[in-house]
């Protein structure tokens, strides 16, 4: 969502405003009185004029009380985290993941998933035809989410599984990590058919960085190729899963975040990003026409 950080500082200010209406209604100034044969006629002629001033009046309150709740943007920032967690999510794309609805049952899991691991370091990697990463390792985890929401199936193509070549490049990811806990999660319901990188190399680029690959083959077993996966996993000294139903891929990832789970807690502050000051332009510019208006009549 576009405005998921933003929020007041201070939201009572908001309570001015019954004042201010309060006010209007019952604390009118006295002045002295003038009658004339034909009132009808001069209130007919001001109105316009009066719904202006009133208006300009209005919006000068109303940007006062805005720019005085303080409106912000908030950011987690993380200072320092070494010895938290990577982790590499690594999603199979191709066209057969459409079939059920899969892909989106898997993102709506692994949304869940990127919700728990709140310090440590996330990336995200697709493929299909070919893979690339979406997003390099980071604490943003709202980047993630909304990129998530986004991709579908077909993003990358849909004829073919560039399995071998996702685990290299998101292996890659890790090149200048100082992490001492690196994982990556490969899901899959299918078999590489791309032959871009032989899957030795792929393997050996993950063992030489210290990743820990778990491997998910969802569907039914032929769909993916479980030697493949377990080769994987057990080379990585990591663990190979097979999930045919949702709520057995949920306790899969729930399993790895278990088994993974970090305790390392972040040097981390939030980040304030101020905007009361616009606010209050804005109300200033509506406060010098209403002065200029009242005054030039």
């Amino acid at each position: 969502m576009i405005f998921e950080n933003y929020t007041f500082e201070y939201p009572y200010a908001f309570l001015i405003l019954i004042l201010f209406y309060l006010c209007l209604k019952f604390c009118k100034a006295k002045g002295i009185s003038f009658y004339f044969p034909n009132l009808a006629l001069l209130q007919q002629a001001s109105r316009k004029s009066m719904l202006l001033i009133n208006s300009l009046k209005f919006l000068t309150i109303l940007f006062l009380i805005i720019a005085l709740a303080s409106p912000i943007k908030e950011d987690n920032v993380v200072v320092r985290n070494d010895k938290g967690y990577e982790i590499s999510l690594i999603l199979d794309a191709s066209g057969s993941m459409q079939e059920a609805n899969k892909f989106n049952i898997v993102k709506d899991i692994v949304t869940d998933f990127v919700n728990k691991r709140e310090n440590d370091r996330l990336g995200l990697s697709i493929f299909a035809d070919f893979a690339y990463v979406a997003i390099p390792l980071t604490y943003d985890k709202n980047s993630i989410k909304r990129l998530l929401s986004k991709i579908d199936v077909g993003i990358a193509g849909r004829q073919r599984t560039a399995l071998n070549e996702a685990l290299f490049l998101s292996s890659n990811l890790f090149k200048t990590s100082k992490s001492k806990n690196k994982i990556a999660i490969l899901l899959t319901d299918g078999m590489d058919n791309t032959n871009t990188i032989p899957l030795k190399v792929a393997i050996k680029t993950a063992k030489k960085y210290g990743i820990k690959v778990y491997t998910i083959g969802v569907g039914s077993v032929g769909d993916f190729n479980p030697a493949v996966l377990k080769e994987i996993s057990s080379q990585t000294n990591a663990k190979f899963f097979h999930a045919n139903t949702i709520q057995g891929l949920k306790d899969i990832y729930s399993t790895i975040n278990k088994l993974e789970k970090s305790e390392i807690k972040a040097d981390k502050y939030v980040k304030k990003t101020y905007f009361y000051q616009y606010f209050l332009a804005f109300a200033l510019l509506f406060f010098l026409a209403y002065f200029y208006i009242v005054n030039k009549e």
